[in-house]
């Protein structure tokens, strides 16, 4: 980039860059898991100052992670058509030491507000997503292993657990089993991305898929991954608990996330692999959706488990 670009670049620089550090869609559904975490854990009446606490604490822990994951990629993300219009790439954030300040407070943040106000569990599970996220898979095993997403995976369960010390101060079986789904979720959500983008990670240097040499094998791998949903979710329908009409719908947009990817087994196109990541974050959201709703049908409705 030349001396006048970057020069224009950071004279953009704004409010604005400063809230795509924080991935906010992203932020949302971490905060969304752990907001489902606490309403499959919660016996009782919604403590909404508990809830607040928990959605701040949360909420201020993954922005900061996010931010950190920014700077710990910044030299990747320059390489790769999807992120190299991001802040740190484009120099409209020139200092990347100002974001790693600012990821590490909103980090220290989101794990004293929790520590203070809720408790030490519901810290101990933000801190432990917030490692994951940025040690253990950014740092350490995204540029070495194929295996980065899976073992990654954990950061976006543990917010599940988090909900849980906050409603009740332990991790119930359904918490438990609400991030067992949320780990299984992200592999085939992953790979489908990666699918649709492997040259730009193969010219990265990213082994984001199974095996990046084969797109074939992957794609089958992300099936059999999508298809532990099945009985993930059956699980988190006996141990909940979960009222009858909720496991319904929670098998339903399971095999509809699972229908969506079968035609990778076949093809490992583009265009199959965008159709399974575009239903993937929909089926989540669906997941989240109905653990809320089912708070409020376990109060006079038959229910499973638990």
């Amino acid at each position: 980039m030349s001396e006048s670009s970057r020069s224009g670049s950071a004279r953009r620089s704004g409010w604005r860059d400063y809230v795509d550090l924080t991935k906010p869609w992203i932020t949302l559904l971490i905060v969304a898991v752990a907001v489902a975490g606490y309403f499959v854990a919660l016996p009782g009446r919604i403590d909404w100052e508990r809830l607040l606490l928990l959605v701040a604490a949360g909420g201020a822990a993954s922005s900061g992670a996010a931010a950190l994951n920014h700077y710990f990629d910044r030299d990747i993300d320059a390489r790769m058509r999807r992120t190299r219009s991001r802040p740190l790439p484009t120099e409209r954030i020139a200092e990347g030491s100002h974001v790693l300040v600012l990821g590490l407070a909103l980090t220290v943040l989101g794990i004293g507000v929790a520590a203070l106000t809720l408790n030490l569990l519901t810290a101990l599970s933000i801190l432990l997503g917030s490692v994951t996220y940025v040690l253990v898979y950014t740092v350490w095993l995204k540029r070495r292993t194929a295996w980065n997403i899976v073992i990654g995976g954990f950061a976006g369960s543990a917010p599940a657990l988090a909900g849980s010390a906050a409603a009740v101060g332990h991790w119930t079986d359904g918490a438990l089993a609400l991030a067992l789904l949320v780990f299984l979720w992200t592999p085939p959500h992953f790979w489908s991305l990666a699918l649709m983008l492997r040259e730009d990670y193969r010219a990265a240097g990213l082994p984001m898929l199974p095996r990046m040499d084969d797109p074939s094998y992957s794609a089958r791998v992300t099936v059999l991954s999508c298809a532990l949903l099945v009985p993930a979710t059956l699980l988190l329908a006996y141990v909940g608990p979960i009222a009858l009409p909720a496991i319904v719908v929670l098998v339903a947009v399971s095999l509809l996330f699972l229908a969506s990817e079968l035609p990778m087994w076949r093809r490992s196109d583009r265009k199959t692999a965008l159709r399974g990541f575009v239903v993937s974050g929909p089926y989540l959201l669906a997941v989240i959706a109905v653990v809320i709703v089912n708070w409020m049908l376990v109060r006079g409705l038959p229910f499973v488990g638990g």
